[in-house]
């Protein structure tokens, strides 16, 4: 029986090389972002199998109605990586509380919400309980320090971060592979600085080899599971 995966943020950059790689494995793939018509360009790319949904990841009733549709239109998902996340860079007295909550929504609440209804999902689909399914958090160098003008990041991907160690020593002894990925450094993209044109090879990540680790955090058996995965380029100081 195909698998179905779910990304949650699918933005042009990782959110986009996960789908791929979700695909090329042979799976079916659902897409999730606030605007679903930004998606119609990588849905082309992924093939008949391929789904997009239109998803707030901070809105309760949204993430439930999206893991009912993936689960009529797909199949309930056995791999589900959260890759929303929000953030603007000020001081703290410079941030209002509305640009503060935001944040922490998107980035933190929105990952306890997916994250629950993807172990509900995994759950109520039955299959083998030694691994009912992968649930994976992005997180950043935030995750582990709050940098100055950082704190709309570091607040979010440290609750994240909490989260996903709970989820994990609840959920799998059922059967459910819960990581965190510290993605230690600036992923490469067209934007000004992150290409690897500007850069040099090997000193911003590639999406697509990141993609790869999530794939094989996927593949790991049961009496060998990762929690926490870091990943920098070689010439990232740590």
């Amino acid at each position: 029986m195909t698998e179905t995966a779910l990304i949650v943020g699918a933005g042009a950059g990782l959110g986009a090389a996960l789908a791929r790689r979700f695909a090329g494995a042979g799976m079916n793939v659902a897409v999730a972002r606030r605007n679903a018509d930004a998606l119609k360009p990588l849905l082309a790319k992924l093939g008949p199998s391929a789904r997009a949904y239109a998803c707030d990841a901070s809105d309760e009733r949204a993430v439930v109605e999206l893991f009912a549709a993936v689960g009529r239109d797909l199949g309930a998902p056995r791999l589900v990586a959260f890759n929303a996340g929000a953030f603007v860079r000020k001081g703290i007295l410079d941030t209002s509380a509305e640009e503060f909550e935001r944040c922490w929504r998107v980035g933190c609440f929105g990952g306890f919400l997916v994250g629950r209804e993807a172990v509900r999902a995994m759950l109520a689909s039955g299959g083998s309980g030694r691994h009912r399914g992968t649930v994976i958090f992005t997180g950043a160098t935030a995750s582990m320090r709050g940098g100055a003008m950082f704190h709309n990041l570091a607040v979010g991907k440290f609750g994240l971060r909490a989260l996903a160690q709970s989820m994990a020593r609840e959920f799998q002894p059922q059967g459910i592979h819960v990581a965190h990925v510290i993605i230690d450094g600036q992923i490469a993209s067209a934007r000004a600085g992150r290409s690897v044109a500007e850069r040099g090879v090997d000193a911003v990540l590639d999406p697509n080899a990141i993609a790869e680790s999530y794939y094989q955090l996927h593949l790991q058996p049961p009496s060998a599971w990762t929690l926490e995965l870091d990943l920098r380029p070689y010439v990232e100081k740590f």
